[in-house]
C-alpha cells in the first residue's frame, strides 16, 4: 500500500483518477495548481486506488495525503 502525497502547498486543480482504478506507475492522478503552475502529481508505483482523499478546489500542504494505492 502506497500513499500518494501532495508534493507542495497548492490547490487540486484536476482529478485524473477514481477509486477502483488500476494505474501503473509514472501515471498522471492529480493536477496541483500553485503560483500559477500547474504540477502533475504522478503514482509511485504501479496498483490500484483505494481511496481518493481530495477534490478539484481542496487547498493542500506538502505532505497531505492526495490517495491511497493498494
Amino acid at each position: 500500500m502506497a500513499e500518494i502525497l501532495a508534493p507542495l502547498t497548492g490547490t487540486v486543480w484536476k482529478v485524473e483518477t477514481k477509486e477502483g482504478a488500476a494505474v501503473a506507475e509514472g501515471e498522471v492522478l492529480f493536477v496541483l495548481e500553485s503560483m500559477k503552475m500547474e504540477i502533475p502529481v504522478e503514482a509511485t508505483e504501479p496498483g490500484r486506488v483505494k481511496k481518493v482523499h481530495v477534490a478539484p478546489g481542496d487547498a493542500v500542504d506538502e505532505g497531505t495525503p492526495l490517495a491511497t494505492l493498494e
